[in-house]
């Protein structure tokens, strides 16, 4: 029998605000933290987006960082990893040992930006700390060192999957015995870069998003960060810790079909919770619930209700896209919705999924409005640009 993985600890950030606490409290009340940008310095200044309203010098102080140039991005993955430890209750001689993986799709690249600009305006620019914050491994660097950690520390970057892919490593590495604690999520900041790349593909819709509806017109960027302590059931027995939930099945595959798009049958989200419920042990009819990836644009939400509806038949389980709370969160989406998942879980409960009001023909329609029901298994997906899917699945220990 292969060791079990738990999750001990979570923490979170996200435009809903700061900690699990505010999280839950939006998602139970159906608060969407999507708005106009206040803080970005945009000039699509009507384009909504899930920001967090808290200034990056509020966050430096947050994690006591003031005076020190360093990226929204590394900031608020400090943030998240230190609630995360603590709910965990993990004690310094604890994190000497554990290891970190840490998603992100654009690094820091909000520092660089900032940068940029005092190089246009000739402005003298001290190279070194205005740039050495872009790098994607940056915030896993500055997360281990706040936080005293000296095990394995990993980075992993496939755009939208990155912190899922990070949670279903830092269960292998739990199974393999390389590690017995592992703080796992991932982190993206709201940038320039982003939110014109985006724009440029025309798949931004500048209302707010509706997944999964027959209307949909594109996804509103996001920004975030979230992880999950991870540990062995020796590992927590051992220190006496609580488990939360378990992380039972993961997969990734990819479909190779387009940069930017999924294939229009689902191929690659298919593989991959097919390759999760096969991990996982658990049969199909078991899952109750699906966080969907669910974006709201055009090809994603077809290619994944195919994919869905080839995997589960007529027998869909309730599912949502909470990407309408959040905005998409590139990088950290897969953290945060596993996060979302084992509240779900937790508070035996399903979060809706917000601004639906047409069905497609795919599949039914997702769930709409706050729904209690018993949640033993939550199948959480993720898929990222270039066919990187990745699924995770998680279950109730009580």
């Amino acid at each position: 029998m292969q060791p079990k993985v738990y999750v001990s600890g979570y923490g979170i950030v996200s435009s809903l605000g700061i900690g699990a606490d505010s999280n839950f409290t939006a998602l139970r009340s159906s608060e969407s933290g999507i708005s106009n940008p206040s803080l970005l310095g945009t000039i699509h200044q009507d384009m909504p987006v899930g920001e967090l309203k808290v200034s990056n010098a509020e966050l430096a102080e947050l994690v006591g960082l003031q005076g020190l140039i360093t990226s929204r991005t590394t900031l608020l993955a400090i943030l998240a990893a230190q609630e995360a430890v603590e709910t965990a209750g993990l004690t310094p001689k604890i994190l000497d040992n554990t290891a970190l993986i840490n998603g992100t799709s654009v690094g820091g690249m909000d520092i660089s930006e900032w940068a940029y600009q005092d190089v246009l305006r000739e402005k003298e620019v001290d190279y070194i700390p205005s740039f050495q914050g872009h790098d994607c491994g940056y915030s896993t660097m500055k997360v281990a060192n706040k936080l005293g950690l000296k095990g394995i520390l990993q980075t992993i970057s496939t755009a939208c999957s990155s912190s899922a892919n990070a949670i279903m490593n830092a269960g292998r590495v739990i199974k393999s015995g390389m590690a017995d604690c592992v703080i796992a999520g991932g982190t993206d900041a709201l940038s320039l870069f982003t939110l014109n790349g985006f724009n440029s593909l025309k798949i931004l819709d500048q209302a707010y998003c509706k997944p999964f509806d027959e209307e949909r017109q594109g996804l509103n960027l996001g920004e975030g960060a979230a992880f999950l302590v991870l540990e062995s059931e020796q590992s927590l027995n051992k220190r006496k810790g609580t488990a939360l939930a378990e992380l039972v099945g993961y997969g990734n595959a990819n479909d190779t079909y387009h940069q930017t798009a999924s294939s229009p049958e689902g191929k690659g989200a298919l593989m991959a919770m097919k390759k999760a419920l096969s991990i996982s042990g658990v049969p199909p009819e078991k899952i109750d619930y699906i966080n969907a990836h669910g974006t709201g644009t055009a090809n994603n939400d077809l290619s994944e209700s195919r994919a869905i509806k080839e995997v589960f038949g007529a027998e869909v389980p309730s599912y949502s896209s909470t990407k309408a709370y959040t905005g998409h969160t590139l990088g950290a989406a897969g953290a945060i919705e596993a996060v979302f998942s084992i509240l779900a879980i937790q508070h035996q409960m399903i979060f809706p999924n917000l601004n639906f009001s047409r069905s497609m023909e795919v599949i039914k329609s997702p769930v709409t409005s706050l729904t209690p029901m018993k949640v033993q298994h939550v199948l959480s997906n993720s898929f990222g640009f270039g066919g990187n899917c990745s699924s995770l699945i998680f279950a109730d220990i009580s």
